[in-house]
């Protein structure tokens, strides 16, 4: 009986065994054409904690909801420009005439079971894509996390941001509803400013003359395979660079620019991840459910020949509108071609600056502090003024342009005239943007200044006290190790300098980045002399080139 107990044992021991032996030679084979033996060091990546680092998730998930939403509705969509009389359920359009576009569109809202809540939801997935994605962005400039090493990062996020524009703008023209009309009739005349070869690039966009038939099919598959195709590659190149460079993350005691403090991705991030993808999922399937957006049966179908009053665009090409509306009448006519100023330089050049200034502005910062070292810690805004007042001002100079775009509505809001608006906004796009950098600046100053109190009086304690005198004195008491660490936890570079040995007269060049230089980083406040950090401030003058030797030691500081 026992020499029977033992077989069962013995050939369990076998199987076991040679289960093994397949399992290790099947990861032996799979390691030897693929990198399986890394992925241990992938799951243990880490990754850190803080609530500004859920921006960039939130502008993940949204795309994944408008992938899966969009890939609903192409299965209903029509982008047919052909024209017949609407006969759908939607009663008061009956015997109107309609492209298949929106025939389709309306379609989706009342016959398809759920169509109207995944296209609500598609819509405000945009919304928050867009958004979340330039806000991620201002996370970025403010903190500085766009430094070396990743310049490339931040040129893959601009691009994101204006393909994301691009895909929007894309989508809410399908319907070929009378709002949407409109966008594209403007869209049209930006075009068709641009000198010389503007008229040529609308007939072959449009198929001919506008409207044509041509345009919505075409635009169609730019959103739903050219655009998304690139979104795709270009956020999956942004992952592996952020897992390959690792994750900014804020200073602190135990944090430098040679390590990462955070949890490690399997398991703590990939379950928060997860949860967090599913809270998004939720959001944007309530808003689909409870604030409508973009009701195209309201609007009705587009007519070349109308246009509707309180006619807006979606937020984040608001300010394209706006600067169109203050921009003057202004035209020339050169050797028979016309040069419309008026929509060529607010709708052309305008946004073609911005976006430039955004690609350079890494090279451009890097270049004034003749900084060539790795950066891993986050900059306080407060410690950056001159930058942080930068990104304010043009903060303001976006948030004029949004409200001049809407500056019919406000007036008839406001029962103002709509001229002397237009006239205010001119103003202010010239006036505020700085005066909101000089007041940003001097707010940063004040914090600094602020941290500096708290480093040598320490922070109060709520209770004040009158000597036998009558002086006052109210009550403080040292600051926490972590709170001292992180005040005294800065990288400002000192502004630089000219070399003693530098020819004279310094080359013009040379002068220029002198002076920027100086007005960047001269204005700061300086911590008390006896703070005695536990990691000292880095003021040193920045040096170029660094060798190395020295550019790793400047890393690991």
């Amino acid at each position: 009986m026992s020499e029977e107990r033992k077989a069962p044992a013995v050939r369990s021991g076998r199987l076991e065994g040679r289960a093994g032996k397949a399992a290790e030679r099947a990861f032996t084979a799979l390691d030897q054409r693929l990198p399986a033996a890394e992925g241990g060091t992938l799951l243990r990546k880490v990754f850190p904690d803080h609530w500004s680092f859920l921006l960039g998730e939130i502008a993940l998930y949204s795309f994944v909801v408008l992938l899966l939403t969009g890939v609903y509705l192409t299965f209903f969509f029509d982008p047919s420009m052909n024209e017949s009389v609407y006969r759908g359920a939607y009663a008061p359009l009956h015997g109107v005439l309609a492209t298949q576009a929106y025939s389709s569109t309306l379609r989706i809202s009342f016959e398809v079971r759920g169509g109207l809540l995944i296209r609500q939801m598609h819509h405000w997935a945009a919304l928050v894509f867009v958004a979340a994605v330039g806000a991620h962005m201002l996370r970025i400039f403010f903190t500085g996390a766009f430094r070396r090493p990743r310049e490339g990062n931040w040129l893959i996020g601009v691009t994101l941001f204006q393909l994301a524009m691009l895909e929007g703008f894309c989508g809410y023209s399908l319907p070929d509803d009378l709002l949407s009309g409109t966008g594209l009739r403007t869209a049209a005349t930006i075009i068709g400013s641009i000198p010389v070869v503007g008229t040529y690039l609308n007939f072959f966009a449009f198929g001919g003359a506008y409207p044509g038939h041509d345009f919505i099919p075409r635009l169609y598959v730019v959103h739903i395979l050219l655009v998304p195709g690139a979104l795709v590659g270009l956020i999956t190149a942004h992952l592996i660079l952020v897992v390959y460079l690792k994750h900014t993350h804020w200073g602190g005691p135990g944090r430098t620019n040679s390590n990462v403090v955070g949890a490690p991705m399997v398991p703590q991030f990939t379950a928060k991840t997860t949860g967090f993808f599913f809270m998004i999922f939720g959001l944007l399937a309530a808003l689909g459910a409870l604030a409508q957006v973009n009701p195209i049966w309201r609007y009705g179908p587009y007519r070349a020949d109308q246009v509707s009053t309180d006619a807006q665009p979606d937020w984040y090409v608001g300010f394209l509108e706006g600067a169109l509306r203050l921009m003057g009448p202004w035209e020339t006519n050169v050797w028979g071609h016309t040069f419309m100023w008026n929509v060529l330089v607010p709708a052309v050049l305008l946004p073609a600056v911005l976006f430039v200034v955004l690609y350079l502005y890494p090279f451009f910062e890097r270049w004034v502090t003749g900084d060539q070292a790795e950066h891993h810690l986050c900059d306080r805004p407060r410690n950056r003024p001159t930058r942080t007042a930068f990104g304010v001002a043009a903060i303001t100079f976006y948030a004029v342009l949004l409200l001049a775009g809407g500056n019919d509505v406000i007036a008839y809001s406001l029962r103002v005239s709509v001229n002397s608006l237009t006239w205010l906004f001119r103003g202010a796009v010239f006036i505020a943007p700085p005066l909101a950098f000089a007041v940003t600046k001097r707010i940063c100053l004040g914090l600094q200044a602020h941290d500096r109190d708290l480093l040598s009086e320490g922070e109060e304690t709520g209770r004040v006290s009158q000597e036998v005198y009558g002086r006052i004195d109210e009550g403080r008491r040292p600051l926490p190790e972590r709170r001292r660490y992180t005040l005294l936890l800065r990288d400002v570079p000192l502004p630089l300098q000219p070399a003693e040995d530098e020819p004279r007269p310094v080359p013009r060049r040379r002068r220029l980045r002198l002076v920027l230089s100086s007005w960047y980083y001269r204005d700061r406040v300086e911590l008390p002399v006896g703070a005695a950090p536990p990691r000292p401030e880095v003021t040193a003058p920045p040096r170029e080139p660094l060798t190395e030797r020295e550019e790793g030691g400047s890393a690991g500081q």
